[in-house]
């Protein structure tokens, strides 16, 4: 192989009578470095983009979702299951209801935190207007533990959803887009009407309470932060007229979001068949999906260009044999075989793809770290949720790119080898 790789760089970097060979071959190494940087960056891009949208489901969203009936999620645990807690600390043994479950489901391995949730549809009325909401009564305690998001509101607190005056109307918290539109700052009275009424001698009448803004958040997510209120669990039972103890479920938080499934099998595994338990990955897989998919789309389309490159590979190696013709037949006369011939010039085309593979991760990596730490390059922010370009590294995929340019710069290197090695000595030196 030493002999091989020799006359291949001796091929490649010496004097040739044809000087456009070395533009071609120029090119060629051009071609791979520009399709190998514009596939690192782009995929830098989708998972930039792909991590803003997840971190913003998932600041308004539980990783996993219990929910089921009542009487499933409030059980109270068996002997078993008593020892258990109690080998967790605690006072485990003397909870009852939703405290006994959530703490079961704290005891989980993997699991960070754990919330109790109302879910309901209704009407938010103010001076400006009425547009209907999505409800989530939440416990202001718990609640921060798993929506990340209720810790960063733009205006208000959450301490402001329990009322600190008696008799004082709850609070709300809403979306800056569906604020917008109402024209409701922190401290606004606004109606709440729930569709889930009483029939009464004058018909069916809506349940209407007062409540104040008191705080809002963005998101990023139009259809969060346009039609997305949050309520806390006894303003929610009171205006759906539920018992004290209802809910809708249990949303759950974990360490690793991308183990999710696994840490809902043992939640399942651990509640009996009568909860349903969901993942973030369930309720959104249509989402991701879809960015998968476009992902794949984006890979074959820049691949190209990297093709485009190895056929200028081909072009570069047929040309070479047809000016090296009478030095193969040379070393074929020498004793070269023909696997050393087609081996130099599949050594000649490797090295090709190689130096050129390095110099897009050059360029790739450089315009992304670039573009990474500056972000010079800047989007409309009413069309975008950003400001910026996101940018996010993976090195698997990065891996990927390098071995799938290689790949395709060793394939184009086969027809020139093969037509190199079917050389006849005889009939090349003949007509030298």
């Amino acid at each position: 192989m030493r002999f091989e790789l020799f006359v291949a760089l001796r091929y490649l970097f010496a004097r040739r009578k044809q000087a456009f060979i070395y533009i071609i071959s120029a090119m060629s190494v051009l071609g791979v470095a520009i399709g190998v940087a514009a596939l690192v960056v782009v995929l830098g891009v989708y998972n930039g983009f792909t991590t803003d949208i997840r971190d913003k489901i998932l600041g308004a969203n539980a990783h996993i979702i219990v929910s089921g009936p009542l009487a499933a999620l409030t059980a109270r645990p068996s002997d078993a299951e008593f020892d258990a807690l109690r080998n967790g600390g605690g006072d485990a043994p003397h909870l009852s209801g939703i405290d006994a479950v959530l703490k079961r489901i704290d005891a989980t391995p993997g699991v960070v935190g754990s919330t109790p949730f109302l879910y309901a549809e209704g009407m938010l009325s103010s001076p400006r207007g009425v547009k209907g909401v999505v409800l989530r009564g939440i416990d202001p305690k718990t609640a921060p533990s798993v929506l990340s998001m209720l810790d960063n509101l733009t205006s208000g607190s959450l301490a402001g959803l329990t009322p600190s005056v008696e008799g004082a109307p709850p609070g709300v918290l809403i979306g800056n887009e569906l604020a917008q539109r109402l024209g409701l700052t922190v401290g606004s009275r606004v109606n709440l009407l729930s569709p889930s009424g009483q029939k009464t001698t004058a018909g069916f009448q809506p349940r209407i309470r007062p409540y104040r803004v008191a705080g809002i958040f963005q998101t990023g997510m139009f259809e969060y932060d346009s039609s997305l209120g949050f309520i806390s669990l006894a303003a929610g039972r009171d205006l759906l007229g539920l018992p004290p103890d209802q809910i809708s479920g249990i949303e759950v938080t974990v360490k690793d979001v991308y183990k999710a499934d696994k840490v809902a099998a043992e939640l399942q595994e651990e509640l009996g068949p009568l909860a349903s338990v969901r993942t973030w990955m369930d309720m959104n897989a249509n989402l991701f999906a879809a960015l998968k998919l476009e992902k794949i789309g984006m890979f074959i389309l820049l691949a190209m260009v990297v093709l485009i490159g190895s056929f200028s590979i081909v072009t570069t190696l047929v040309m070479l044999v047809m000016e090296k013709t009478h030095d193969i037949a040379i070393l074929m006369s020498m004793g070269a075989t023909k696997g050393m011939i087609r081996r130099i010039f599949m050594l000649q085309g490797t090295i090709i793809g190689v130096v050129g593979t390095l110099l897009g991760y050059v360029l790739g990596i450089g315009l992304a770290l670039l573009l990474q730490r500056y972000q010079f390059i800047k989007l409309p922010p009413g069309v975008y949720t950003l400001d910026h370009l996101p940018i996010l590294l993976d090195w698997v995929d990065i891996v990927v790119v390098g071995v799938s340019a290689m790949t395709l710069c060793f394939l184009a290197t086969i027809y020139p080898a093969r037509q190199a090695s079917s050389l006849e000595p005889a009939e090349a030196l003949r007509y030298e």
